[in-house]
């Protein structure tokens, strides 16, 4: 296939994203830098790579694939062999820190990806292989996120990609776990990542070189770093990359040409170009920030070459990093496929804590109800329900019920649904019409009085409050009251206790103003939208502890959940993000639409409440999305909360 079919598309690309270095075939100017291969014979090594922390084993400096079955070789500055795997080994990657060197490579003989583990007492570990692929595997590397957690990429033919979780703590996991597929370009062999940033590199061979975000729950999205002539400043092809704090080398193997790139913002900015004279057709590369610029390792078809670069590129300032807790557990996942699940609501049994439940819409079907350990006990196939709350106390006929309420985009309607106090079990008790065109969030509040109120949004910002009645047996709305704001809501959650009502505008802010239907709908802002707070601005639910109340905002945006106080002025007391829980095998959380809290003490590890949210990017195996729980007392330890 002739690559200049693509030219239209390749320029779109380029000028939609303003990431490409050069539409004139030619890379802009940069500072002139110095190269300088080292003298003496290459080390014969079909991959190599500079260790940059050797605090695990003092003078510790290159890990080498040797041909043939030399197998994997840690050598000293003086080219001394430390230690060595026997095997036939092809690719490498590495992660090195205090508590040991962490490598993966792939064994040739069982074409199969394997970790190995080196610790401080200088022991390697029993090789962790990964399950054998349905493709070949043309490259591979190595990320440790921001809760060290490790994870190999594997790079295959065709476009076929994988990502699996090997280790926590620097510590190889027993067994590894497949987090998800990638669709990565053809004609792909290298990639990297950079962990402090979270970026995944990945070369085309005769197009360029693309990044992803790495970590684990992000979209798999990509975005060209520099493509081939005329629409880049790449004169052939792409190979082999190496990242430092704030620069990124790249190999035009055909051309013998080594890129250097450094960081502007969010993308990165062509700086220069090394000719590559006397080798031939170097593939890859390995970097070590020097005291007075970049060592580096060279491989080509005679080995690996060492050399020394002029170039320090200005480190990027470093990013306030978000905590991350992990997930303990996870529900079974919602019955239909896609994006369908979206707003919990926590049911507490007054009676039996323990046996408490967890409601979850299923945006395409109906309402689940889960148990505390992620167990579905019971399903209603009852429509499209977006948003769920509930309450307790309800008078239906002689009797008192808890009431959940759904929000029913079928028939833009409010779905009223019965608790037994005794066990939890729902069932459908009918539906109220409303005037809305397209009903979205929905949230309860329970007056001084006892009465239940549900406030219901549309897509176009309308609000409508109805007060809820049972006693004849048959539920009857009243609507009590109407406001706006000016752009799509969803999210909202009422201060029974303060009798405040707190909505989220997507785009906007959150807002908060008189739950009363009887007072005017005086809309104050708690906060906008910007640093911390990311649209979308999703759930929003309510801690109401003995005495602290906080809100917990989804800013969707950067996956992240914001707690703030309460009452004004509504300090902000920190951001968390979910992560995978590496021991019990559970994914993140990302990209949620809903979420609910409550301070109940349901014994165990909920013992000062616990945390629901909605899981947007279901991973670790990938399939339907569900929900995931997190214990409030981690929320308190790491964000410093009564």
């Amino acid at each position: 296939m002739n690559l200049t079919s693509f030219k239209p598309l390749w320029l779109t690309v380029c000028v939609a994203l303003a990431a490409c270095q050069s539409t004139t075939g030619q890379p802009p100017a940069g500072q002139p830098v110095s190269f300088r291969p080292a003298s003496g014979a290459p080390l014969d090594a079909d991959s190599a790579q500079l260790i940059g922390n050797d605090a695990f084993w003092p003078g510790a400096s290159q890990l080498l694939v040797r041909p043939d079955s030399r197998g994997l070789q840690l050598l000293d500055d003086e080219d001394a062999v430390l230690s060595a795997v026997e095997g036939r080994f092809e690719g490498l990657d590495h992660r090195a820190s205090q508590e040991g060197l962490l490598v993966a490579t792939l064994d040739r003989k069982r074409q199969q990806a394997v970790l190995l583990g080196l610790d401080r007492q200088h022991r390697w570990s029993q090789p962790l292989y990964l399950p054998k692929t349905d493709f070949a595997i043309e490259g591979l590397c190595l990320y440790r996120d921001a809760a060290r957690n490790g994870f190999v990429f594997l790079v295959g033919e065709e476009g076929l990609g994988e990502q699996w979780l090997v280790a926590a703590d620097q510590q190889l996991l027993q067994t590894p776990r497949r987090v998800r597929g990638l669709s990565l370009p053809p004609e792909s062999q290298f990639c990297q990542v950079n962990d402090a940033t979270g970026e995944l590199l990945v070369n085309e061979e005769a197009v360029g070189f693309w990044r992803y975000a790495a970590d684990a729950e992000a979209p798999l999205r990509r975005q060209p770093v520099d493509i081939v002539q005329p629409f880049g400043g790449l004169a052939e092809a792409a190979a082999g990359m190496a990242q430092v704090p704030g620069g990124l080398l790249a190999l035009d193997p055909e051309a013998g040409a080594l890129h250097l790139y450094r960081r502007d913002a969010a993308h990165w900015r062509h700086h220069a170009v090394v000719p590559l004279e006397g080798f031939d057709e170097p593939e890859q590369v390995s970097a070590r920030v020097a005291p007075s610029g970049l060592d580096l390792l060279l491989n080509d078809e005679r080995g690996a070459h060492r050399a020394h670069l002029d170039w320090q590129p200005e480190p990027p300032a470093a990013m306030t990093a978000i905590p991350v807790i992990p997930a303990l557990v996870q529900t079974d996942p919602v019955p239909h496929l896609g994006d369908a699940a979206d707003d919990p609501a926590i049911w507490v049994n007054r009676a039996d804590p323990a046996a408490s439940r967890v409601l979850g819409t299923d945006k395409k079907g109906g309402l689940a109800v889960y148990d505390l350990a992620g167990k579905q006990l019971q399903y209603l196939p009852v429509g499209r329900l977006n948003n769920v709350d509930l309450r307790e106390g309800f008078r239906l006929g002689g009797r008192l019920v808890d009431l959940a309420v759904a929000s029913n985009r079928d028939h833009n309607s409010l779905h009223l649904f019965a608790i037994d106090p005794d066990n939890g079990r729902l069932r459908d008790i009918g539906q109220i019409e409303t005037p809305l065109s397209a009903i979205y969030g929905l949230c309860l509040f329970k007056g001084g009085q006892g009465d239940i109120h549900a406030i219901a949004n549309d897509k176009d910002g309308t609000f409508l409050q109805y007060r809820l009645t049972g006693s004849s047996g048959t539920p009857q709305g009243e609507l009590v009251r109407r406001f706006k704001v000016a752009s799509q809501p969803e999210g909202c959650v009422a201060d029974d206790r303060h009798e405040r009502l707190f909505v989220g505008e997507e785009d906007e802010a959150v807002w908060t103003l008189d739950a009363r239907a009887d007072q005017p709908a005086m809309l104050e802002k708690v906060i906008g939208r910007g640093e911390p707070l990311h649209a979308d601005i999703e759930g929003l639910a309510l801690y109401q502890g003995a005495s602290t109340s906080y809100l917990v905002v989804s800013s969707q945006g950067n996956d992240s959940y914001l707690v703030l106080d309460a009452k004004a002025p509504y300090a902000v007391r920190g951001a968390f993000r979910v992560g995978l829980n590496a021991e019990r095998g559970v994914d993140g959380a990302s990209e949620t639409d809903g979420l609910e809290v409550t301070s109940a003490n349901l014994g165990g590890p909920w013992n000062r409440g616990l945390l629901v949210v909605q899981d947007g990017r279901k991973r670790m195996p990938e399939g339907a999305q569900n929900y995931k729980y997190v214990p409030w007392v981690a929320i308190a330890q790491v964000l410093g909360l009564d």
